[in-house]
């Protein structure tokens, strides 16, 4: 895709993978329109981004409610990329989650970003130039214990973008896949090995340069050798995993 003049909103903008992603499409000379649930949060990285005003614009809202995003749709008629990214984790056994933490979990990491694309679907087809960038995991590849339901989510949305893409391949829109390893972000705070994760800026850097060149599948970081590794031997890659590397 070209780098420049898309108009691009991105969920969960605010922080994290969300605002180094921004910045990258920021700096090519692209409308970012971030969204989030903290008011302050987004204020705060909008500030952080440079340019006229029209450049960056934020929106609060909460993806997993239907009124915010068909008002998102309605205040937003220019977007031509939707970044997926807004997610939750609850790092604790399945047994002991609340119905409700169940129900945020996978409406935020699912449904929410599956309801968004096909809200604004009819949107992006209008458009000669459009795109869906969702953002799943490397646990979609191998599981890890800790996280049932964050896990399941995101294997699910790597599912529905693979076949999202098949089914728009011959329109305007391209749909790509973001697959990060462990990124420091709050989310991952105190979990896993300091030394095997990378920056949320890494991870964008390594993202824009695939963006660039139309590669829809991307694996970020070290999940592309533990995709390789479970290709080779699924033991291995799941005690790799279970041991929490």
């Amino acid at each position: 895709m070209k780098e420049s003049g898309h108009t691009v909103l991105i969920t969960g903008g605010a922080t994290g993978i969300g605002f180094a992603l921004a910045k990258q499409f920021h700096a090519a000379g692209n409308r970012v329109i971030l969204v989030g649930r903290r008011a302050e949060a987004l204020q705060q990285a909008s500030v952080q981004l440079s340019g006229s005003p029209e450049s960056c614009i934020t929106a609060v809202a909460d993806i997993a409610d239907a009124q915010d995003r068909e008002r998102l749709l309605r205040e937003f008629p220019d977007i031509n990329i939707i970044v997926n990214n807004a997610a939750v984790q609850y790092t604790k056994p399945f047994a002991e989650q609340t119905e409700a933490e169940i129900a945020h979990e996978l409406d935020t990491n699912l449904s929410a970003p599956v309801l968004l694309t096909k809200l604004f679907l009819p949107q992006l087809l209008s458009k000669p130039d459009a795109a869906i960038i969702n953002i799943s995991s490397g646990l979609a590849v191998v599981p890890k214990e800790t996280c049932a339901l964050y896990c399941a989510s995101k294997a699910a949305l790597h599912s529905f973008s693979q076949v999202l893409r098949w089914q728009l391949e011959n329109s305007s829109i391209r749909v790509f896949e973001l697959m990060p390893p462990m990124v420091a972000t709050p989310m991952s705070q105190g979990k896993g090995h300091a030394h095997l994760k990378i920056s949320p800026d890494e991870l964008a850097e390594e993202f824009w340069r695939n963006f660039k060149q139309n590669r829809f599948e991307i694996m970020g970081g070290k999940t592309k050798w533990l995709y390789w590794i479970n290709r080779i031997s699924a033991t291995l890659g799941q005690r790799i995993m279970r041991k929490g590397l």
